[in-house]
């Protein structure tokens, strides 16, 4: 995270935007670590499974992965502390850009088949081979679970007091990213359903799964809209404020963000998860008539 002098809180123009950036040395590292070990691991599980790991699996992924380090590295992150906005637009690649695209690209396998073998036998083998371990994984991904710590975490951050206390530490602020992703990840990963992970009872759950976690975002959205008063003081004591935007328009405008980009990662996957049950719904009706005017 970067946290801004007095003096170059204020940008000398719009390209700023684009071109204030601070990477990261750990974080990057660590992000590019984890790619070469998915590479590895796809590279080496597509000889024996090539139709569960098709190209765009590894798109997804390294996708996933490149969002993250924008999050961290870009614009985003350098105006974060004196643009609500850009904060915002930062929690949504963290929330729904990079953690759906990280599933798709199914990363349990190919990461375990990136790692030395030495580690997975000596290290990790006697974790996975607890029962503690699967009841737990299991019980994270469970859509209830999912759900419910995603939304906790998503509004629990965004209360005034916890907010302003991430926006103080460094540290803190690290571990509320942190938060957003990990449980973003929780969230997707029963609804993507990535290989060989399977859902558990009916995939019709997954359309109040989608429309109540809108709803949601959309109350929390519009508060910051409409509320008429600004919530993160920090914002306000911001002077001059960058490029002439109030702090109040700029609450207003983070708002807008989080309510469309929420309207368009929830309620797309839920229309598309519908037109899919009913189009097969449809196939096996028209199956059993097939199969009784043959009888």
């Amino acid at each position: 995270m970067h946290i801004p002098a007095e003096a170059d809180a204020v940008p000398d123009s719009f390209g700023a935007l684009f071109t204030d950036w601070d990477v990261p040395p750990a974080v990057t590292c660590a992000l590019i670590l984890v790619a070469i070990i998915y590479v590895i691991g796809w590279i080496r599980i597509r000889r024996t499974r090539p139709a569960q790991f098709p190209a765009w699996r590894l798109i997804c992924f390294l996708g996933g992965i490149l969002s993250l380090f924008i999050a961290v590295a870009s614009p985003l992150d350098t105006f974060s502390e004196s643009l609500l906005f850009m904060h915002m637009a930062q929690h949504f690649v963290l929330m729904s850009i990079a953690p759906p695209l990280v599933v798709l690209g199914a990363p349990v396998v190919p990461m375990l088949r990136g790692l030395p073998r030495g580690f997975i036998r000596k290290v990790l083998g006697p974790l996975f081979r607890t029962r503690v371990l699967h009841h737990l994984g299991r019980f994270l991904v469970e859509p209830r679970v999912a759900w419910m710590l995603m939304n906790l975490v998503y509004l629990g951050w965004h209360i005034p007091k916890a907010y302003e206390f991430a926006l103080s530490s460094e540290t803190w602020h690290n571990f509320e990213h942190a938060c957003f992703f990990t449980t973003s990840v929780l969230f997707w990963w029963p609804l993507i359903e990535p290989w060989p992970y399977r859902l558990k009872g009916s995939r019709w759950i997954m359309l109040p799964y989608l429309l109540s976690a809108d709803i949601v975002n959309t109350g929390l959205s519009a508060f910051l809209c409409f509320a008429g008063r600004l919530f993160y003081p920090s914002y306000a004591e911001i002077s001059p404020r960058p490029f002439g935007i109030d702090a109040l328009n700029d609450q207003i405008a983070a708002g807008a963000l989080m309510w469309v980009g929420g309207e368009i990662v929830f309620l797309i996957p839920a229309m598309m998860i519908a037109m899919q049950l009913l189009s097969a719904r449809a196939q096996r009706r028209r199956g059993a008539t097939n199969l009784i005017s043959v009888r």
